[in-house]
């Protein structure tokens, strides 16, 4: 999977995942080559297409349907049953986490500065620690207004 494949997969997974979990019974597709983009703007439209579709559905989730069962089939065998919130959970949140982990390896690779994902990242050097000297001397490499070191 090309870089362009996979940062599109990451930007589209939680909408079309959310997308899935609208009926109560879906035939896996098969998934043949995936697109890719060809631009940053084109990347983050269909990101905020995904992340705004994903908030949509969610949010009409109630409880009942949360915990109703929801099946994957392929050529009509049944190949999962689970509570809903158990896709949410497992095909749509902890998919797209591989993912991602997966895309700041490619950006490592490439030699780019990784970005924050849960917090900061070594790139982003959140403690102030300087290559040459262990931890940084007092206001090295550290903003006035974060207070002390």
């Amino acid at each position: 999977m090309s870089l362009g494949q996979l940062a599109l997969h990451v930007a589209t997974a939680p909408g079309d995942v959310a997308g899935m979990t609208t009926q109560d019974e879906v035939e896996v597709p098969d998934f043949g080559e995936a697109p890719t983009v060809s631009s940053t703007e084109e990347l983050m439209t269909a990101y905020d297409k995904s992340i705004s579709t994903a908030r949509e559905i969610l949010d009409g989730l109630d409880d009942e349907k949360a915990m109703a069962t929801w099946k994957a089939t392929k050529g009509g065998e049944e190949l999962m049953a689970v509570p809903r919130i158990g896709v949410v959970r497992s095909i749509m949140l902890n998919h797209w986490y591989h993912h991602r982990g997966q895309l700041t390896v490619y950006l490592r690779l490439l030699n780019v500065p990784v970005p924050s994902i849960y917090d900061p990242s070594a790139d982003e050097n959140p403690l102030g620690l300087s290559a040459r000297h262990g931890p940084a001397v007092r206001g090295e490499g550290r903003s006035a207004d974060r207070g002390p070191t």
